[in-house]
């Protein structure tokens, strides 16, 4: 048997010590918005465009399952949206998605009772995308991504109408994305016009930078399920949704 490396054993501790500060410091300031087990602090909004087909009479369902707020049309083509009570104006949001691969949902920041908002896209679906940037209800500006879902999740090709769009490789997606799976989905808004960023597992997808002031300094953060065809059979699951509010002041 081969003696301890005592070097070797240090290095790995400090390693592994290095590795959980990190983790404790990167939800440093994170409060938890969603209890896992109701939908307490939030409540579900017809008002929006995509509630027409019950007209304007109910806005989707959404039920707590399993840990998780899971929504779906409740009637085919009726969609709408699950919003908090409380308003947020700087901040960051982080929650972890495991859809199924089809419905149009999104991941509102500021948004109005009628949706009206700036979205972190969760598109996932056949020429969608994960975390592009959408002016909701604001003329549909802006519309950007760095990429675009083929026939399946595990196939995507590189696509740029950003300035600030950062490279997504298609080989490199299928080690990156993990379909079937939990995975973390972060957005930061700061500022009005905003500066509005966004993660996927930790790595920075989207930057977007509005020029113009033409939505509200607060709003809500809500949660979509997008009106249109029939996906009453097909839904999606968000968790641990927390968010940490920002002093604009300090941002830059």
């Amino acid at each position: 048997m081969k003696p301890y490396n005592a070097s070797a054993i240090a290095l790995a501790a400090t390693l592994v010590s290095a590795f959980c500060v990190w983790a404790q410091s990167k939800d440093a300031g994170f409060v938890s918005i969603f209890d896992g087990k109701t939908l307490k602090g939030w409540h579900v909004s017809a008002k929006t465009g995509h509630s027409r087909a019950s007209k304007n009479q109910s806005g989707g369902r959404w039920v707590v399952e399993n840990g998780a707020i899971i929504g779906s049309q409740d009637i085919p083509a009726n969609g709408g949206i699950v919003i908090t009570d409380e308003p947020y104006g700087d901040f960051e949001v982080a929650l972890e998605m495991n859809n199924d691969f089809g419905p149009d949902s999104g991941l509102f920041l500021r948004s109005t009772e009628d949706g009206k908002a700036w979205q972190a896209m969760v598109d996932y679906h056949a020429n969608g995308n994960v975390m592009g940037i959408y002016g909701e209800g604001l003329g549909g500006r802006p519309s950007v991504r760095n990429y675009s879902f083929l026939d399946t999740p595990q196939k995507i090709v590189a696509t740029t109408n950003s300035p600030l769009a950062l490279a997504v490789l298609p080989e490199s997606w299928p080690h990156f994305w993990r379909h079937g799976q939990w995975n973390e989905l972060r957005a930061r808004i700061v500022g009005n016009p905003p500066h509005i960023t966004t993660w996927i597992n930790g790595v920075k997808i989207m930057e977007w930078q509005e020029k113009e002031l033409r939505h509200p300094d607060k709003g809500g953060i809500a949660l979509q399920v997008h009106g249109g065809g029939n996906m009453t059979n097909q839904f999606v699951r968000y968790r641990n949704i927390r968010v940490k509010t920002i002093d604009a002041r300090q941002a830059k």
